[in-house]
């Protein structure tokens, strides 16, 4: 697809609606509200931008830089002289080709740090007078491809402390656990191919555990990620347990085991009745599961995930398997320990997952439900999904990229938005801006000069084709990890 196709069709209009003598047009994105953001999102995570730059780098040297002139801009007048019923004039595109890259320069708050709500990630200018048009022609790409690896990545990380607050709580010798407590199991829901990569590298920013294949790679091409990246474990799936049969889902359970005598191994257990596997097969094949050298996982996949995993609080003492819950039925067949901080640890043999519409809500209620029953909440991982990761927007942060400043006919002139029908989220920054630290949190400093504009915290990576002060996955994960 031709890269000049890459933006809403009213932009296609905007650089003959720009005041005469425009030079330079200056955009930031900003999260401007969390009032849809999860309980506790109060920052954002700067992440994803070396990811959408090199990709948009790449897209328009593939699909419209190395194409003929010709070829590219007159297949852009034909199309866009259909859409807007006109001769659409393409003179800007071919000068755009001419100059053979985009003149642009990028500045941007490190990947992995976390960001206030109001405070710019990244600014966008032009760096060709002639190209003036091309800040906010990109506006919607960049748009379209930023809000969501920063979204996923700043509710990972909400789910990263709310399992370190409580395993520090109840299991703090085991804290290395966290960073495999929350495996990403959302791929097959998310919008499509680049949405679960993008989510799935802000969720990998975070945490070690995943499912989705795609992220791996695309760590390393964007990130430099090298050797171990993310992991997983052996696991079924319920065609493989209605496969085995319901008559003889035991069987299934000895031949997994044999199958894979070492190491992890998941097997989903409510294919058909999840009580009587953990009250009925696992006492039968307890000397099996304790013979293996590694841990057996039980999966529940359906249900009131707190419920399942903790046991019905309606009847909290009661002795049913649905009183008890998942952790308890496992202790009561497997045993284990009682750590140094009197909470109950499973055999290391024997574990448990949940991965169905899991939420950070859902999270912080079965550590606290397992606190109380006096249970290390190290007992079980959760499969974040696409429960958590699909069901956010660009608003979930209030995410917007705005001009706050041009350049005309050579005068800089600061503008702004500040609409008297909304509430003041929208009211954006003035000026160029600067970011600085002021006592170790990002604050945002507008209407400075273009001398001010180029100190603070807010760094080139980008500028007229050519990458600067690029990052790595690991240098991410560190900075990530010092706010946990």
């Amino acid at each position: 697809m031709n890269a000049l196709l890459l933006t809403d069709g009213y932009k296609t209009g905007h650089h003959q609606q720009y005041p005469k003598g425009t030079e330079e047009v200056y955009s930031n994105w900003t999260p401007r509200s969390n009032s849809y953001a999860p309980k506790g999102c109060d920052k954002v995570v700067s992440f994803g931008q070396q990811y959408v730059f090199t990709w948009l780098h790449n897209y328009f040297q593939d699909h419209f830089f190395s194409k003929p002139k010709a070829q590219v801009c007159n297949e852009i007048k034909e199309e866009l002289s259909l859409y807007l019923g006109t001769d659409y004039d393409v003179t800007h595109y071919e000068e755009l080709h001419d100059l053979q890259y985009l003149p642009i320069k990028i500045k941007s708050l490190p990947e992995g740090v976390e960001v206030p709500i109001r405070v710019p990630m990244l600014t966008v200018v032009n760096t060709n007078p002639k190209f003036y048009w091309i800040t906010n022609f990109l506006e919607t790409i960049l748009s379209t491809m930023l809000w969501q690896p920063m979204t996923s990545a700043s509710i990972a990380l909400l789910y990263k402390r709310i399992f370190k607050k409580w395993t520090l709580a109840t299991d703090k010798e085991n804290i290395d656990f966290i960073d495999f407590q929350g495996h990403d199991f959302s791929m097959r829901g998310m919008s499509g191919l680049q949405s679960a990569i993008i989510s799935g590298m802000g969720h990998g920013a975070v945490f070690l555990g995943s499912d989705s294949l795609p992220v791996i790679s695309s760590l390393r091409k964007y990130y430099k990620a090298e050797g171990f990246v993310l992991g997983s474990v052996n696991a079924t799936e319920h065609s493989v347990m209605c496969a085995g049969t319901k008559d003889d889902e035991i069987g299934t359970f000895r031949t997994l085991m044999t199958t894979y005598p070492s190491g992890i191994l998941s097997v989903v257990s409510d294919t058909w009745d999840l009580w009587k596997v953990l009250t009925d097969y696992l006492p039968q094949l307890k000397e099996d599961v304790l013979a293996r050298d590694g841990k057996l996982v039980i999966r529940p996949d359906s249900g009131d995930p707190v419920a399942i995993i903790c046991g019905e609080i309606r009847t909290l003492g009661g002795n049913t398997p649905k009183d008890k819950g998942v952790v308890e039925l496992l202790w009561d067949i497997f045993g284990g320990t009682v750590n140094a901080q009197g909470f109950k640890v499973l055999d290391p043999h024997i574990g448990a997952i949940y991965g169905d519409s899991i939420t950070t809500e859902r999270a912080e209620n079965i550590c606290q439900r397992l606190s109380d029953k006096g249970f290390a909440t190290t007992n079980v991982v959760l499969g974040i999904g696409s429960f958590t990761y699909q069901f956010n927007t660009r608003d979930t942060f209030g995410f917007a990229m705005k001009a706050t400043a041009v350049v005309v006919n050579g005068e800089r002139r600061a503008i702004f938005k500040d609409p008297i029908t909304d509430d003041g989220i929208k009211k954006s920054a003035k000026g160029l801006i600067k970011v600085d630290v002021i006592d170790g949190e990002y604050v945002l400093i507008d209407e400075v000069t273009p001398e001010e504009e180029n100190e603070g915290e807010l760094q080139v990576i980008y500028e007229d084709g050519k990458f600067l002060n690029s990052t790595t996955l690991q240098e991410v994960r560190d900075r990530i990890n010092a706010t946990v």
